[in-house]
């Protein structure tokens, strides 16, 4: 009898051993999540993350909080969320500049933008914007071109991600000019000074330099995308002055590796109803976006895909590894 109750104890235990990862997925969640940002408030992948942190926290029933994560092109980030547990309380809001560029930007990085999370959804594509402030005598591409060599060095670009970076980089090789790059830890402090005239040029994110536009601080000079904007209808593209250019960010969600596969689809099945609602992607357009969303397995291949294509705009604008 004592032998028959040891056994059916040992039995019960070895069960119990196997459940947590399945128990974890069915009881999931049952505490307040975490969306890691890796850029500052006020940016277009913050804003973007705090849209989808009230919505998840509807369709959850728990809160999700966002946590700001901004320096080092979002490495700080990055390897917080990959360091993290993977138990789906820690979700990373971020964009090509950690997990297509920073592999081609940066001799070492602490993490693997592959190897060390899990896609769950992409949101969409976010073009940029050049802008300069009021003071500068140039109105268009072409003017702006045309004035930098006449001043060959006078000018100085602001970037705060790698968007930024490879886009003005990518101008300086196809106009044949010279500016001097200055970095940001986060695009509203790069703005500050682009107002104030510290810095004269800076590809911008629509979140970010829109309002800057309409309030008459700065004046937009092109998008960075390969057609125009509908929310700037009348702003003509980089590529109708610089044949070829297109240059766009993107945004998208992930965990860290190990997350169980059946809180991925949770997350993932959430974030892709949170995408085809009309009224979200109203709000994600107005900061720019072009909502196109793509689940876990078209994301990675995207991913992986997007690796190779910045490391040919990097190599081609000739921006050497820190």
């Amino acid at each position: 009898m004592h032998r028959r109750h040891l056994l059916k104890s040992l039995a019960g235990l070895a069960l119990g051993a196997r459940l947590p990862c399945g128990l974890a997925a069915d009881t999931y969640p049952s505490k307040t999540i975490r969306l890691v940002v890796p850029f500052a408030a006020g940016s277009a992948t913050d804003s973007a993350g705090r849209l989808f942190a009230q919505e998840l926290s509807k369709r959850l029933g728990q809160q999700v909080i966002v946590d700001n994560r901004a320096g080092a092109f979002g490495q700080i980030a990055a390897e917080l969320v990959a360091r993290s547990a993977p138990d789906g309380y820690t979700l990373f809001m971020t964009t090509n500049t950690t997990h297509a560029a920073n592999p081609h930007l940066f001799r070492s990085l602490n993490y693997d933008p592959i190897k060390d999370f899990v896609p769950v959804a992409r949101l969409g594509i976010l073009p940029f914007m050049v802008v300069v402030p009021p003071g500068m005598p140039a109105k268009s591409m072409g003017e702006l071109i045309t004035y930098a060599r006449a001043n060959p060095g006078s000018l100085s670009y602001a970037h705060p991600s790698s968007a930024s970076l490879v886009a003005m980089e990518t101008i300086k090789r196809l106009a044949k000019i010279d500016m001097v790059g200055v970095q940001y830890k986060a695009s509203p402090q790069a703005m500050i000074d682009l107002i104030a005239g510290r810095v004269q040029v800076m590809a911008a994110d629509f979140a970010t330099a829109v309002p800057q536009v309409r309030a008459g601080k700065l004046r937009v000079l092109a998008v960075t995308g390969a057609k125009r904007s509908a929310l700037l209808p009348d702003v003509p593209p980089v590529a109708d002055t610089l044949p070829g250019f297109d240059i766009v960010s993107w945004n998208g969600l992930f965990l860290p590796a190990g997350t169980p596969p059946a809180i991925v689809d949770r997350l993932a099945r959430a974030s892709l109803d949170i995408l085809s609602q009309a009224e979200n992607k109203a709000k994600l357009a107005a900061l720019g976006y072009e909502v196109d969303p793509q689940p876990p397995e078209a994301f990675g291949r995207y991913v992986r895909d997007q690796i190779l294509v910045w490391g040919k705009l990097i190599q081609a604008a000739g921006i050497p590894k820190e």
